[in-house]
């Protein structure tokens, strides 16, 4: 991806790139490229309005490469289990190029194809995938899903002196195809996403699994850490990031500069009703009424379901139970986005008045909670979109990590490979 795709985290600069890309573009030609009226663009200009966080990085599509600056390709690297590319997004930000990209959900192929055209066609489960057909690499990406794994027999083959390694004790789990692809192409480094809980599953014993495969099977060197994404966007999402590194080298997570958690609120992903929301040409009207100035009223919950969650909370809440729905307003940080949102909203419900029932977020707002720009398409149904944002990671929180392994990606010489080895964590 091109430098000046670069993740903006600071909205102000959305003004910045505006004044620049007047310099080299008409007011009718930045509009057509935002999706956005003629008015609207001028609006910003006269400083009438302010332009959204999320037009900054259309805006930086439109502006040249300041000389000599020269963005050149550092890095390949694979998307494995690649949802929506939100994984990628991160390591194409700092240089890095996808040579192979694997996602068996064919609606999720769909919006990755949308948004990605680079020409590689896009493989689909990657359990029926030889090692050797996939493009060398210097970097794995995976945010694998949690399967249950089974060590039984393990302890067992130990006490007769039986030989047992990765293939024996994660088979049939989706973390045996990322080792298997670890172990035949010996990429410099690797980057792997998973839910917190992943920690703690089945006493620990899933992720000593994991841990020894990791290092005293394949002989890297890995670090791990939970972040959560309300250091990002507005929305509590802990995940843990798992990071390897063929050689030691000197990565130390402590050194992760993370915004202070909460600083983000909601009102900066919800639709804006004052008239300065963007006219995206991709979405259209399917999300936001531009001329109603207010959110399609299909995403307001019907007079039954809510009448219902209030019910089912109020049940738990008797019972001294914590379930029930989450009502937001701006000014607050969100609950964790799942990939059952579609099915009521109760995690993230916007409180909308008095008058009128909560509503869910739109998908277009699920896509600004997990970091997506604007310039994002989505072209799958709300329900496929809903899912979809839910299991995708939160992009900035991913960038930070990239950028803290970015001095180990790009050095030219790094030690020699190491043999197998038993290494601790």
């Amino acid at each position: 991806m091109n430098a000046k795709l670069a993740l903006v985290e600071n909205p102000d600069r959305a003004f910045e790139y505006l004044l620049e890309a007047r310099k080299h573009h008409t007011q009718a030609a930045i509009a057509k490229h935002l999706g956005v009226g003629v008015r609207t663009v001028r609006r910003w200009e006269v400083r009438e309005t302010s332009p959204t966080p999320y037009a900054a990085h259309a805006l930086q599509l439109l502006l040249p490469l300041p000389e000599p600056v020269v963005v050149e390709r550092k890095f390949d690297f694979v998307d494995l289990f690649a949802g929506i590319g939100g994984i990628r997004k991160a390591f194409e930000g700092i240089g890095g190029r996808c040579v192979f990209t694997s996602e068996w959900d064919s609606y999720a192929q769909k919006t990755y194809a949308e948004n990605f055209r680079d020409g590689h066609t896009i493989a689909g489960d990657i359990t029926k995938i030889p090692a050797e057909e996939i493009s060398r690499h210097d970097v794995l990406l995976a945010g694998f899903p949690c399967q249950p794994f089974s060590i039984a027999g393990v302890s067992k083959k130990n006490a007769l002196g039986k030989a047992h390694g990765f293939a024996c004790e994660t088979q049939g789990t989706l973390f045996f195809d990322v080792a298997r692809i670890i172990s035949a192409k010996r990429p410099r480094a690797f980057l792997l996403e998973n839910v917190k809980n992943l920690l703690s599953h089945d006493k620990g014993n899933t992720f000593e699994v994991i841990r020894r495969v990791l290092t005293k099977d394949l002989g890297y060197h890995i670090h791990w850490r939970i972040i959560d994404g309300a250091h990002f966007t507005p929305q509590h999402r802990e995940r843990l990031i798992i990071v390897g590194f063929r050689e030691p080298v000197a990565f130390d997570f402590d050194a992760l500069p993370l915004p202070q958690k909460g600083g983000i609120k909601l009102e900066n992903i919800l639709h804006r009703c004052d008239g300065t929301e963007p006219e995206l040409e991709w979405d259209e009207n399917r999300f936001f009424d531009h001329k109603k100035k207010r959110v399609q009223d299909k995403y307001t919950l019907t007079n039954h379901l809510w009448g219902y969650l209030q019910r089912y909370a109020e049940k738990h809440r008797a019972k001294g139970n914590g379930f029930g729905f989450g009502l937001v307003t701006p000014d607050c940080v969100a609950r964790t986005l799942s990939a059952r949102y579609y099915k009521d909203g109760s995690e993230i419900l916007v409180y909308q008045g008095k008058r009128r029932n909560p509503r869910r977020l739109t998908p277009r707002e699920c896509a600004r909670l997990m970091g997506f720009p604007d310039t994002f398409r989505i072209p799958v149904s709300d329900t496929r979109a809903y899912k979809q944002f839910g299991n995708s990671v939160v992009v900035d929180a991913v960038a930070h990590v990239a950028r803290l392994m970015q001095p180990m990606l790009e050095a030219d010489v790094l030690e020699p490979e190491l043999p197998l080895c038993y290494v601790t964590a």
